[in-house]
């Protein structure tokens, strides 16, 4: 065999050996540049929401009003997953809640905390109270004092347990309880019984991105302010705080799986004990 021949042979033989591509692994390829990431980006996004669209189009005119609360509410970053999780057909901490009339109603309003528990109270409650959840990831004050009657609707609350703080640990203390009292003064309108949540303990994280000390400032703040309206305090900093180890996520202000589920049992059952006497109060009224 020549020389010639005796490459093109190795060629071939190099050639066989190499994984055949299909055409669908072909186009999951990485994008080449960043003008193809932000095309493949849209494309995507465009097919979510046409699912998401077909999928509420398909939902009753009180379901569909939800959504569009939703839709102008949650934001960039909370919207797609929400919309994903729709798509695919599991639950989330929004979904829409059918009131069974014989119950009283709950809303929980807070930041990505509170969201993450929010279904853990609500099969908690199964039963015993209608639990709604305000329609953003709350955020800091600011944001409340601006969001609130948004976050209320038109409904009629029997309770109302709510928490600001991971979202304000940079906001001066003057400020943060000024707002809050402006969120007191406006929830306490609504006639429902407010319960305060207090604010998770977070961890020190270098560059001061988390300070523990901030949360145990304004958690004293808000004590305060919460003493001075009589109003109730689910103490979940003080109830979380000898298992951190175990339940909260790493150098982060969030919460494992089993985490979530601990907060999430101890709000439904200090809920609970508020409806039993808000039930109480209603029947003596009688």
């Amino acid at each position: 065999m020549n020389q010639r021949l005796r490459s093109l042979v190795m060629v071939l033989l190099a050639a066989s050996c190499l994984p055949v591509r299909s055409s669908a692994q072909s186009s999951r390829t990485e994008p080449t540049s960043a003008t193809e990431a932000e095309a493949r980006k849209a494309r995507e996004e465009a097919e979510l929401d046409a699912k998401y669209q077909t999928w509420v189009a398909g939902l009753s005119p009180e379901r569909q009003a939800w959504e569009k609360t939703l839709q102008a509410e949650l934001g960039g970053f909370y919207l797609p997953i929400h919309k994903r999780e729709k798509v695919a057909g599991r639950s989330n901490a929004w979904d829409f809640v059918e009131d069974d009339p014989a119950l009283p109603r709950v809303l929980l309003i807070g930041d990505s905390v509170s969201r993450a528990y929010t279904q853990t109270v609500r099969r908690e409650l199964t039963g015993k109270a209608n639990v709604h959840r305000a329609p953003a990831n709350c955020g800091p004050t600011a944001t409340g004092v601006r969001k609130i009657d948004v976050w209320l609707g038109d409904g009629k609350w029997d309770v109302i347990h709510f928490n600001f703080g991971i979202h304000d640990r940079a906001t001066p203390l003057a400020d943060y309880t000024q707002r809050l009292e402006q969120l007191i003064d406006r929830m306490s309108r609504t006639g429902a019984t407010l319960v305060w949540a207090s604010t998770t303990p977070i961890p020190d994280v270098s560059d001061r991105k988390y300070v523990a000390a901030s949360i145990v400032e304004r958690n004293a703040a808000a004590a305060e302010l919460m003493a001075k309206h009589q109003i109730a305090i689910d103490d979940l900093f003080t109830a979380v705080r000898p298992r951190l180890a175990e339940l909260q996520n790493p150098n982060d202000v969030h919460f494992s799986g089993p985490g979530n589920e601990f907060l999430g049992q101890q709000v439904a059952m200090f809920l609970e004990g508020i409806l039993d006497r808000t039930e109480d109060r209603r029947l003596i009224g009688k």
